[in-house]
């Protein structure tokens, strides 16, 4: 019975006792300790001496874990900042119409050629369509006529003028040859520059780009006849190097709205794309059908992904007038149905913090409550070191 007994006692405390290295090559102390009873009270000490230790290195595993997390992380500092409200928009892209130019026909005729089509890209002087011009062969005839009269004026004002030193003609009549002689002149000038103005050769009219840009309109198509009084133009174009954003403004956002204001811009057709500009124009007239007014926006357009009509989503900025603690919007994790950040004490360790948000504009996130001003909280891989945390 005592030999099963020591024999069960050793069964239990078997872990504690491999502990003691020492205590497996002599099996005579064993059985004196065992029998003694001193064992209880040794290998429960010596257990417990190892569990102070483990305890003892587990805050210090745990304190190196977070500086070595804290080391992969970037800090922002909570500030106290004036409220800033967000009005979003709707609008559509259209023309900057500083820069679309409509081209009419000069004369009359019928077009022979087109050397553009709609929204190719011209430069300034190149030409667009050929025209036979009956209008430009009458110029070319009143040209000549034109010559023929300053030849005779002046041979005329050569006559009375030697008339006149003979005695022979009045003096009247050599400012009437005189004043033939100039009105000869001017009209062979006013030939002259309406010639140049419509330029062409011969009967043949060039309609030729005004400018540098995109066709964005064009009517005119081989064989159209036209009259010079037509009052339709032929092609338009625009140059899209810069596009005015134009958004309807309702009649209960008109106080929040001012010159000056941020905008961003976004569109279908580039939903992950972000436009950047300023309200530089209020329209003062509201529209007698949808109520609204309009404000435009004016952006830069190099790489020509903004297209005239394309609809927009414009988002307005304006300053409130309470203040809040803010922080950056990526420091937030949202975890429960609740929102944390990862906070950083003065001794440089990580705390987890929830915190209430009053609201997000842009990249930046007011608070109701959770910080205060000078609060450094983590704003990069805050999510690792949230779990981290949480485990």
């Amino acid at each position: 019975m005592v030999k099963m007994k020591m024999y069960l006692f050793y069964l239990a405390y078997q872990p504690m006792l491999r502990r003691v290295t020492y205590l497996r090559s002599n099996n005579s102390l064993l059985r004196f300790i065992i029998r003694t009873g001193f064992g209880v009270s040794i290998v429960l000490g010596l257990t417990n001496c190892g569990s102070t230790a483990k305890t003892d290195e587990t805050p210090h595993a745990n304190e190196r874990q977070q500086t070595n997390l804290l080391a992969t992380a970037t800090f922002d500092t909570a500030r106290l900042e004036t409220t800033r409200n967000e009005l979003n928009l709707t609008g559509k892209i259209t023309f900057n119409q500083d820069q679309v130019v409509k081209v009419f026909p000069l004369v009359g005729g019928h077009i022979e050629t087109l050397k553009a089509d709609l929204g190719d890209y011209v430069k300034k002087g190149q030409t667009l369509a050929v025209i036979r011009s009956g209008d430009l062969a009458d110029l070319e005839q009143q040209g000549v006529a034109a010559r023929g009269e300053l030849s005779v004026a002046q041979k005329n004002l050569q006559v009375a003028e030697d008339l006149t030193k003979a005695g022979l003609s009045s003096q009247r009549e050599l400012v009437a040859s005189q004043e033939q002689l100039l009105a000869a002149r001017g009209e062979v000038n006013r030939v002259n520059e309406r010639r140049r103005i419509v330029g062409g050769n011969g009967s043949v009219y060039y309609v030729k780009a005004p400018m540098s840009g995109f066709i964005v309109e064009k009517t005119a198509s081989a064989g159209m006849e036209l009259r010079s009084d037509d009052p339709e133009n032929l092609f338009t174009v625009s140059n899209l190097d810069r596009v005015w954003v134009l958004a309807n403004v309702y009649e209960s956002d008109l106080a929040n709205v001012h010159e000056g204001d941020a905008a961003t811009i976004t569109t279908i057709s580039y939903p992950d794309k972000v436009f950047h500009g300023h309200i530089d124009k209020i329209f003062n007239v509201l529209d007698p059908d949808s109520k609204t007014l309009k404000v435009r926006v004016t952006l830069d357009n190099v790489d020509y992904r903004l297209k005239p009509e394309m609809f927009a989503n414009v988002s307005v900025t304006y300053a409130g007038h309470d203040q809040r603690v803010t922080i950056p919007a990526g420091a937030v994790v949202f975890d429960k149905n609740h929102n944390y950040v990862v906070a950083v004490t003065k001794q440089n360790q990580p705390v987890v913090r929830e915190v209430e948000i009053y609201k997000t504009i842009g990249q930046r996130t007011y608070l109701s409550s959770g910080l205060a001003p000078g609060d450094r909280v983590v704003s990069t891989n805050q999510l690792l070191i949230y779990n981290a945390l949480g485990n």
